[in-house]
């Protein structure tokens, strides 16, 4: 079995995604890179949530059962070491869900409402009041599985720092009704460029709105969407000024153009005017070409053996639940659920 190059001692990562379709930029962006960085300093836990992405693909459990290898192979393909970093199936440990049971009597159904998280999701994918759930409890399954390995760090985008909060909410009452200090608060890890815009120009990068650039694109697929990206509305001709404020491209050039200053440049250039979009989008395409295409190249490579990518899901599982376990038996002990 795999294990982690950081000693037991190092502080603990948990991270992950649900896999309801391939990895896109905005992942890349808010989280992968953190993950990538920080692998050889801490106990990193990335976790495929396939049993929380049921709460709202129950129509379609297949597309969540074959992204669970599409979402690992995007994994390594971006650099994620398994020496190093322990990638595991949530649905695989049920202490999680035990520990989720556990937990939700620990917060209200009204706590849970307000979660302001939770109520943009239901918004955004209009359950008004028929909302399932397994869905609305998701702040209580996310604490079990941020606590269950007792991570300090939680990579997340700003619109998630909510389920942080209401996690360490969840162990601050577990540790007064236990009477001592078992399971510890975490810290969101916000990166420094916020969450991604779709090329559409919409707030939210969403493979549900067909607005995302996946990191298994191929060339092709990224010409096409970086023609797409939205601009200034306002910038007709060649001559007039432009604006930087919710142009996608400039956005997407602040977090992958390597060359910072030559960007600085070519910013003063737009907003003076005389310069054209189909310019900037020359230097986004040429820049989303040189970062995609190894981590394309990868990915292709690690799809050739897909019984390879399943036994590092299935050693890292192993490895996970082992930890898992070893804090529910905690957690059953304090609530006094031992009787043999």
């Amino acid at each position: 079995m795999n294990s982690l190059a950081t000693s037991s001692t190092s502080p603990v990562i948990l991270t992950g995604d649900r896999p309801t379709g391939p990895l896109h930029l905005g992942h890349f962006v808010g989280s992968l890179r953190n993950r990538v960085a920080y692998q050889s300093t801490y106990q990193q836990f990335i976790m495929l949530a396939d049993a929380q992405a049921l709460t709202d693909n129950m129509d379609d459990t297949g597309k969540v059962h074959r992204n669970v290898v599409e979402v690992a192979l995007d994994y390594l393909a971006v650099g994620i070491d398994p020496l190093q970093s322990t990638i595991f199936i949530q649905s695989q440990i049920p202490e999680l869900a035990e520990l989720t049971f556990y937990y939700l009597n620990l917060v209200t159904v009204a706590r849970l409402e307000r979660n302001p998280t939770v109520k943009e999701e239901i918004r955004l994918r209009g359950f008004e009041r028929d909302i399932p759930a397994g869905f609305l409890t998701y702040p209580a399954s996310q604490a079990a599985d941020i606590t269950a390995f007792k991570a300090i760090l939680v990579p997340v985008g700003e619109d998630q720092i909510p389920m942080i909060e209401q996690t360490n909410e969840i162990v601050r009452r577990f540790n007064r009704v236990a009477g001592r200090e078992i399971l510890i608060e975490a810290k969101a890890l916000v990166p420094e460029i916020g969450r991604l815009p779709g090329i559409d120009g919409k707030a939210k990068m969403s493979k549900s709105l067909g607005n995302t650039i996946n990191l298994g694109a191929s060339a092709d697929e990224i010409r096409a969407a970086v023609k797409k990206v939205y601009t200034d509305p306002l910038h007709l001709r060649i001559e007039d000024p432009g604006h930087l404020e919710g142009n996608v491209a400039f956005l997407y050039l602040d977090a992958f153009d390597p060359d910072q200053a030559g960007l600085a440049t070519l910013k003063e250039h737009y907003v003076r005017g005389g310069l054209a979009d189909s310019i900037v989008k020359v230097r986004l395409e040429a820049c989303l070409q040189e970062l995609l295409a190894p981590i394309r190249l990868r990915r292709q490579q690690l799809e050739s053996d897909r019984g390879y990518i399943l036994q590092l899901l299935k050693q890292g599982t192993e490895k996970a639940r082992a930890v898992a376990a070893q804090t529910t038996a905690e957690v059953k002990s304090a609530l006094g659920l031992n009787y043999f």
